[in-house]
């Protein structure tokens, strides 16, 4: 194969050739800025409106509670500084877990700073949190529960529906990260008792640098930045009106083909699990077996390091990703492979290897190929790997 394999849809996603072609004429034709009173501005005002509508529609929501962000780290950092300020007369108290994105992770060591309490809920070897823990940590202080929906690296599924009815029965808010879900799970936040719901685009096959924060009717929260009066004086700042557009073509599409996306998703991924799983030794599935994202696989690899892993698959034209050192730029590994569990040494041989719609068979079968041999590879360099070949012997 010459070109390159693409293989890391959980980082991003290209922009789909329909969501590009409606959003081209926002940048040079309809370029009006929406809050002015002209027909060229009322073009992006009617634009900002149905984008708002197929976003509602996607997840069970009204469009008035879709609120647009520069993104999903936003859109989490406001659902949670905007509850807790908004909220700190009635307590101080949040629970979250330990295997979130950073952008809650550092958003709730910002809150500790100001005084707020954070409970960490542990997972399990799956990644799956015990709704039992979660039960037993609130208090008459917990104003917030935020739990991803589903996790960026391993795949796994929440229990979204009976979080939503934990925090319901408790009169607690929940929000979920629900970037790496939304445009690959169905969704709705009604029935699921969500309260906040943070997405973002370029994980659907839309642009970089938009997202969106849903927020129920009713719900108590300040404002993250400040200046004028767009989306009803929550969140300031002319709108990315082309950046929207895409967001609700991206997601309206999406939606439409969600079922046999995620039956061809599903088919690869179990193709390119067996195919692992089969052929090379000492190798660990990371996740739920099961309930995981449709695209999504993670393994560990014992004896050698990610990083060079995902070099060597580099240059033989495969993008995959990995929780290793090098890559996330501090000495610890995933801190989500260490919170299922696993030791340092194996967290650190990890590939999680995601796929998206343009994925292949005949891809994934290549990946495979490749997998086998560079494993094989970098394992005969490790002295750790030699001693259990000795004593196979």
């Amino acid at each position: 194969m010459n070109k390159m394999i693409y293989m890391d849809h959980s980082a991003t996603t290209p922009v789909k050739k329909e969501v590009l072609e409606e959003m081209l004429p926002y940048f040079s034709e309809f370029y009006g800025n929406p809050s002015s009173v002209y027909a060229l501005s009322n073009h992006s005002r009617l634009a900002i409106d149905k984008a708002r509508e197929r976003v509602a529609k996607a997840i069970g929501a009204k469009k008035t509670e879709v609120f647009f962000t520069g993104g999903g780290s936003e859109a989490d950092n406001w659902a949670l500084k905007g509850v807790a300020y908004k909220n700190k007369d009635k307590g101080n108290h949040i629970i979250t877990t330990k295997i979130e994105h950073h952008a809650i992770l550092h958003t709730c060591e910002y809150l500790e700073q100001q005084g707020f309490q954070v409970t960490y809920l542990d997972v399990d070897e799956y990644g799956m949190i015990s709704l039992e823990d979660l039960e037993k940590a609130i208090t008459e202080k917990t104003i917030l529960i935020s739990i991803m929906f589903a996790n960026n690296e391993i795949g796994t599924i929440q229990p979204v529906k009976e979080i939503g009815e934990l925090a319901k029965k408790h009169g607690v808010l929940f929000h979920t990260d629900a970037v790496q879900a939304v445009g690959s799970l169905p969704i709705d936040v009604k029935e699921m008792n969500i309260d906040l719901l943070s997405m973002s685009a370029h994980k659907l096959y839309g642009p970089k640098g938009v997202g969106a924060l849903y927020i129920r009717q009713g719900t108590k929260i300040d404002p993250l930045i400040a200046g004028g009066a767009q989306e009803k004086n929550k969140r300031a700042g002319t709108e990315n009106t082309p950046g929207i557009v895409g967001l609700g073509k991206a997601i309206e599409l999406a939606y439409e083909h969600l079922e046999e996306n995620t039956d061809y998703l599903i088919s690869l991924r179990e193709r390119l699990i067996k195919g692992v799983q089969e052929r090379i030794p000492y190798v660990r599935l990371n996740g739920h077996p099961e309930k995981r994202l449709p695209g999504n696989t993670n393994f560990c690899f014992q004896f050698i390091e990610g990083e060079a892993l995902l070099l060597s698959l580099d240059m033989v034209g495969i993008a995959g990703s990995s929780g290793s050192a090098c890559t996330s730029g501090s000495l610890d590994p995933s801190h989500v492979l260490l919170a299922i569990g696993l030791p340092h040494e194996i967290a650190h041989g990890s590939l999680r290897l995601s796929l998206g719609t343009g994925n292949t068979e005949e891809e994934v079968d290549y990946a495979v190929e490749k997998l086998v041999g560079i494993v094989d590879r970098l394992r005969m360099m490790s002295p750790l790997y030699e001693k259990v070949q000795g004593g196979n012997k």
